[in-house]
């Protein structure tokens, strides 16, 4: 084996905070073993993925040699998991790469009950013609970043020379709140449903912009769909395999 890309985890920040043994566990202590195992097999390089979520509420933009502040144990499970990577590159000289993703949507992403991710909950929401649930005051902003882009930077970090040991933002560098998210996509689907508003989450930070310009030089990434174009690719899947969610 070449190349690992660990892309397993549990994902959710609510979730995190009901259950922080368990995402531990899977996230931190799982991440561990699988290091080990690469070490021991000759494995060249692990691309680990990582989450915006380990910066917490900091200025913006979110820059790679900012102090990490966690509010989750999902994000701190994330933190584990990235200084597991760098340790294994300076102790063993196993090669990593860390990827920090910024609020990835797209196709055939998952309904999960409550804990769903905003973007596949709006569209398909809007599609059943029920309200959006939002919490907080839904003025919260993040950098949403379509899945083909994140693609790409896990088959840039595979391979690009002087990475190794490195963390890298990928996002688009562009933030939208989520009031205004709801807005785009009622105008993009051409239905308007009200607002449903909840409280807010415990653990959730309130803004999230990468700066991207180590990716851009160390990875030579370069986001591919803008976030409009994203929406549009996303609410055309959930259309076209309507059986698949309109269940759920």
């Amino acid at each position: 084996m070449d190349v690992i890309f660990h892309e397993a985890a549990l994902r959710s920040v609510p979730k995190s905070v009901k259950n922080p043994e368990e995402f531990h566990e899977v996230n931190a202590t799982a991440t561990l073993h699988l290091l080990k195992l690469a070490h021991e097999n000759r494995v060249r390089r692990v691309v680990y993925a990582s989450s915006s979520s380990v910066y917490g509420q900091c200025r913006l933009p979110q820059k790679e040699t900012m102090l990490l502040f966690p509010q989750s144990p999902y994000a701190a499970s994330k933190v584990a998991g990235e200084v597991y990577c760098q340790m294994f590159t300076r102790l063993y000289g196993l090669q990593t790469v860390g990827l920090r993703y910024f609020n990835v949507f797209g196709p055939r992403q998952s309904l999960e009950n409550q804990y769903a991710v905003v973007v596949p909950r709006f569209v398909t929401c809007l599609l059943k013609k029920q309200p959006l649930p939002i919490y907080g005051d839904g003025l919260q902003t993040r950098d949403f970043t379509y899945v083909e882009n994140v693609v790409q930077a896990n088959l840039k970090a595979a391979t690009a020379p002087k990475s190794a040991g490195e963390v890298f933002n990928i996002a688009c560098g562009s933030q939208h709140s989520v009031r205004k998210l709801a807005e785009i996509l009622q105008k993009k689907i051409g239905i308007h449903t009200p607002p449903q508003w909840k409280g807010l989450r415990p653990g959730d930070v309130k803004h999230t912009r990468a700066d991207i310009s180590k990716a851009q030089r160390l990875l030579g990434y370069r986001p591919q769909v803008t976030f409009k174009d994203g929406l549009d690719r996303t609410i055309d899947w959930f259309r076209e395999n309507h059986r698949r969610w309109d269940k759920s």
